[in-house]
């Protein structure tokens, strides 16, 4: 056994390299003299350093084991305890458009099968069937497109339940919602509705709400979203002849919403409707959406945090030509009725046969560009007090085919508007009105390279504007004569540079 001297001597080193400091004497390590205390105090620094050389060891190890997994690797999704091939059938349900399979597909949903499959056949519900996300765990409602489900009673057909509460940053998201409730899913059914206030599909609380391939038809909403939602794909649905919305945001917080390929037509309350809430992010694009009387109405008048962020791309979007009927209505007004929303693009869509094809009533930062547009009622486009708005190559006509001269006005009118840019804009024959475009009240605008022909009364109608460009327009009538039709008329204003 290793005596303490023997091992303090083992300790010191061989050489006299390492000196220290004694009342300005220099001195070896290994001739600095040592009383008992110095001894002990040695002996200690020697084992303290064997013992945090060996710790250091350990945590290495351990640190190296750790990071070999992932600090957010996810909990593996259990596997299901039902047959994977199980269908609502194997719960009872008959399929037969008689019998009550509200029960039978309800205990298909609570026994977590994850996929609740509908073969060929009519289910008849009389409530809504729940899908609490977080007790039943990551749910899809699918079939092959040859199954209906036919709701008689008041309520969503299918409601889906989660308890997301964030945002759409990865961080808000608990794990409980990656776990249970992400993805929630329909595809391939149809729904239908034989009560007065039978709905689609529902959802609260969601995170990546999907559906697709999905008829939805004879309800009051299609589908619903309320309270919170984030991230909502809606692709490739036929949303028809519902006596409410096909697509309704009720004053609900949602960030991120696509909305893709789909036919939403004949809807009494309107085709998209957004109001109130706290929506950004939205995207409707390569839809056909018709004769919805609102067709997209975005509504956020008296919202405090409103709608923005909003595309509207490559749609057919027309009829039908209703009182106050509108294909694009963007309201982006903030609880004092102040302009505060908008970041809207509406672009590259086919607009027509209604009241007002484009309005725009209390936005800010808004481009419309490259869209044809005819057969407005009483417009094809409509600005109101509203800020920074660029409306670019366009083309506001009408087709001679539809007949639409004795019912169509097609009035292109900005009022009230601060801050806007007229570019490329090519109208043709606006008809019962003061002309052919027509600026009242405006300040900061430029206008510039439109075509305007052969409207009524006058190309341009310039009237108590302040601080506008107009210039380098062509402005012509092929028929009318030079006592019932001017290039301009310009009435009042202030500090305006103004030639046609």
């Amino acid at each position: 056994m290793m005596s303490r001297g023997m091992f303090l001597q083992k300790r010191r080193p061989k050489t006299q390299a390492i000196t220290v400091h004694k009342r300005g004497k220099v001195m070896a390590l290994a001739s600095f003299p040592m009383d008992k205390k110095s001894d002990n105090r040695m002996l200690c620094k020697a084992f303290l350093e064997h013992f945090v050389g060996q710790l250091l060891a350990f945590l290495a190890v351990v640190t190296i084991g750790v990071c070999s997994i992932k600090a957010d690797d996810p909990e593996p999704i259990s596997a299901t305890s039902v047959d994977v091939n199980a269908t609502v059938r194997t719960f009872k349900a008959v399929g037969d458009g008689v019998n009550d399979d509200t029960d039978a597909i309800q205990n298909t949903i609570n026994a977590g099968s994850t996929a609740v499959r509908l073969p060929r056949g009519t289910y008849k519900i009389t409530r809504p069937l729940i899908v609490d996300l977080d007790k039943v765990g990551v749910t899809s409602i699918v079939g092959d497109g040859t199954a209906r489900i036919m709701m008689t009673g008041a309520g969503p057909a299918i409601r889906f339940v989660g308890t997301h509460q964030g945002t759409a940053s990865p961080k808000t998201v608990k794990p409980n919602v990656w776990q249970k409730e992400r993805t929630p899913m329909v595809d391939g059914i149809e729904i239908i509705g034989t009560h007065d206030e039978a709905d689609g599909i529902e959802a609260v609380r969601t995170m990546q709400l999907t559906i697709s391939r999905v008829v939805i038809r004879h309800t009051r909403h299609a589908i619903r979203l309320t309270e919170r939602n984030r991230n909502v794909i809606l692709s490739d649905c036929h949303l028809y002849e519902n006596h409410g919305i096909g697509v309704f945001l009720d004053n609900v917080d949602l960030h991120q919403i696509n909305l893709s390929a789909c036919h939403i037509s004949y809807n009494d309350g309107g085709g998209f409707v957004s109001k109130g809430g706290n929506v950004r992010n939205v995207h409707i694009s390569g839809c056909d959406i018709e004769a919805n009387v609102q067709n997209v109405l975005i509504d956020s008048n008296g919202s405090k945090y409103g709608t923005a962020e909003v595309a509207i791309t490559g749609c057919t979007i027309q009829h039908s030509g209703g009182p106050d009927s509108a294909n694009v209505r963007f309201i982006g007004a903030n609880p004092e009725g102040e302009p505060c929303w908008g970041l809207v693009t509406i672009a590259n869509n086919i607009l027509s046969d209604v009241e007002s094809n484009i309005d725009i009533q209390k936005a800010r930062d808004v481009i419309i560009i490259g869209n044809t547009i005819s057969s407005g009622y009483k417009f094809n486009l409509r600005v109101e007090d509203s800020m920074n708005v660029v409306v670019g190559p366009n083309v506001l006509a009408r087709n001679p085919p539809y007949r639409d001269v004795d019912t169509c006005d097609n009035a292109v009118l900005f009022r009230n508007c601060d801050r806007g840019t007229i570019t490329g804009l090519h109208v043709h024959e606006t008809l019962r009105t003061q002309a052919g475009i027509m600026l009242d009240a405006c300040r900061r605008f430029h206008v510039t390279g439109c075509t305007v022909l052969d409207s009524d009364h006058a190309g341009l109608l310039l009237k108590d504007l302040e601080n506008c460009q107009v210039s380098g327009n062509m402005l012509q009538h092929g028929t009318a004569s030079k006592e019932n039709w001017q290039p301009m008329i310009v009435i009042g204003g202030s500090e305006n540079k103004i030639s046609p």
